[in-house]
This record gives C-alpha cells, sequence and structure tokens, in this order.
C-alpha cells in the first residue's frame, strides 16, 4: 500500500509537471537537447571523448569535496575557473567550425530574401558533363578532386584558389586536373551549376581510422565533406577509382552510373521526388480514367 502511495504521489507530480509546462519551457528544452547533440557530435568527430571524461571526473571530485575537503575544493575550483579557457582554446577550431556552418547555412526564413532557386537543367547538365569528366579522367588515371556547394557557402575555400565563373563541361574538368595543369593540385569548385574556381585548397580529415591507403586528395575530399555539406567527388591518380565523399563517408570504387545516380540523389533530392509524386499522379489518373471507360470493370 506504501509503494502504490508513493507511485500515485510520483505520478501525480509528473502529471502537475507536464502540465505546467509552457511553449516557451518545451523550447528552451528543445534548444538545450540541440546544444547537447551538437556538442557530443564534435565530440565524436575529433575524438575528444578522454578529455571530456577528464572533465566530468574534475566536476564530480568537485562536488563531492564540496563542504569536506576544503583545500581540495578551492584548488579544483580554480581548475574549474581557468580551465573553461582553456576549453574555449582547445576547442577553437571546432566552436569556429560550427559558427561557419551556423553563418553560412541559408536558414529557411531567409530564403524569401535570397536569390531565385537554380533551374534543376543547369544542376542536371553540371552533373552529366562532372561524370562524362570523371569517367575520361578514371580511364587516363587523371586525378581530381571536385566539390559541389549545398547549403553551406565555402567562400573561404574558394579565395584560396582561383576564380574562374565558368559553365560545368567536361572539357573545362579535364583541362583544370591535366597532369602539367597549375591548378591540377587542388580541388574544382562548383556551385549552382557554375566552377567559380580551381586549386583550391581543402581541410585534411582528422579521422584517426582513415584507411592508411587513402591519399591526401582523399583525405582533403573527407575533410571538407566533414567540415561541410559539401558533396565532393574524388578521381583517384594511382588507380583511377571513383569515390564520392558525403558527410565524412566515403564511398569508393564508383560505377559512372552509380555517380550520376549519386550525384543526382544528393544534389536534386527534392526535384527527383517531386518528379516521382507527379509520375504516380499521372499513373493514378490513367488508371482511373481506364476504369471509367470500361465501366468500373477491372482489366482482364
Amino acid at each position: 500500500m506504501d509503494a502504490m502511495e508513493v507511485l500515485t504521489n510520483q505520478g501525480y507530480k509528473l502529471s502537475s509537471f507536464v502540465m505546467s509546462l509552457r511553449l516557451w519551457d518545451v523550447l528552451d528544452i528543445l534548444v538545450i537537447a540541440y546544444l547537447i547533440y551538437r556538442l557530443l557530435m564534435v565530440v565524436r568527430k575529433t575524438n575528444s571523448s578522454r578529455l571530456i571524461k577528464g572533465v566530468l571526473v574534475v566536476i564530480l571530485a568537485l562536488w563531492l569535496s564540496s563542504g569536506r575537503m576544503q583545500a581540495l575544493n578551492f584548488v579544483l575550483g580554480k581548475i574549474m575557473e581557468w580551465g573553461i579557457v582553456g576549453l574555449i582554446i582547445l576547442f577553437q577550431p571546432e566552436i569556429r567550425r560550427v559558427l561557419e556552418q551556423v553563418g553560412s547555412s541559408r536558414l529557411p526564413f531567409l530564403q524569401m530574401f535570397s536569390k531565385p532557386q537554380v533551374d534543376r537543367h543547369i544542376i542536371e547538365e553540371a552533373i552529366q558533363q562532372t561524370v562524362s569528366a570523371c569517367g575520361d579522367m578514371s580511364k587516363s588515371r587523371t586525378g581530381a578532386l571536385i566539390v559541389f556547394e549545398r547549403h553551406n557557402q565555402l567562400d573561404e575555400h574558394l579565395r584560396s584558389g582561383t576564380r574562374l565563373d565558368a559553365e560545368v563541361s567536361s572539357e573545362l574538368l579535364k583541362n583544370i586536373f591535366f597532369v602539367k595543369a597549375p591548378m591540377h593540385d587542388g580541388a574544382a569548385l562548383i556551385r549552382e551549376g557554375r566552377v567559380l574556381g580551381a586549386g583550391c585548397m581543402l581541410p585534411l580529415s582528422k579521422n584517426v581510422n582513415l584507411s592508411r591507403d587513402l591519399g591526401m586528395r582523399h583525405r582533403a575530399g573527407i575533410g571538407m565533406s566533414e567540415n561541410s555539406d559539401a558533396v565532393v567527388v574524388l578521381v583517384s591518380e594511382e588507380t583511377g577509382s571513383i569515390s564520392v565523399a558525403v558527410g565524412g563517408m566515403l564511398k569508393r570504387h564508383l560505377m559512372t552510373e552509380t555517380l550520376e545516380q549519386l550525384l543526382r540523389n544528393e544534389l536534386l533530392p527534392q526535384q527527383e521526388e517531386n518528379e516521382e509524386n507527379g509520375k504516380k499522379r499521372k499513373n493514378l489518373k490513367g488508371l482511373l480514367a481506364k476504369d471509367k471507360k470500361g465501366g468500373g470493370k477491372a482489366d482482364e
């Protein structure tokens, strides 16, 4: 009976707490949850779990020594005061990266002030020309590094290369990555179906678990996909293998058909989905029309 009373009281307190929540309280909880999630993602990508464990141990020791061990509590308190500054210094690259992504992202409520969306045919043509160039460079074993910008703008990396602002063509890409060309070592950056720059420098991946047979070009492509939402296409100079890096993950040994489908899925997801829905509606209308003509009888 006592246990039932305890459970009833706990349930009453929980229901009272839920009923007392306001809209701003829910929003507050969601924001904190998102910040914790982003922090965990940064820790996972930078392999800083040991550092976080050390900070948690210090916080636990500070809490346990409170009111019991005055000297230890004083020392730990000072460590915590200066430790915050130390953590900001240690995580400076990660903090800067997150702020850059937030600042460079095209937020939904700012879409109305941005320029209109690029015609999908321009993106499709850029994809086809890129696939054609990668197929030829794969056969000739010409190394290539092509970055398709999405929501996160890459102006900082664009400034490290040479500005072009030209239409995407197979011949242009093959000339950029020709072995004796001055810009073949860097990356070509494509924005909204146009080659904005070439010879751009990209950040290397800090993932220590990458395969040892991956060279600097592949590590730069993976690093770019870790630091932004860009889609990076790579052609190996040694094997001619075609790869794509998205979200820090590398998909290797792709055929040209697979490459084209992958780029379409990543760069034209909404357009492709709308097309499929439109086809389904047309097919449904056609079936309904047949049913009407046939007097509602099923087809034999």
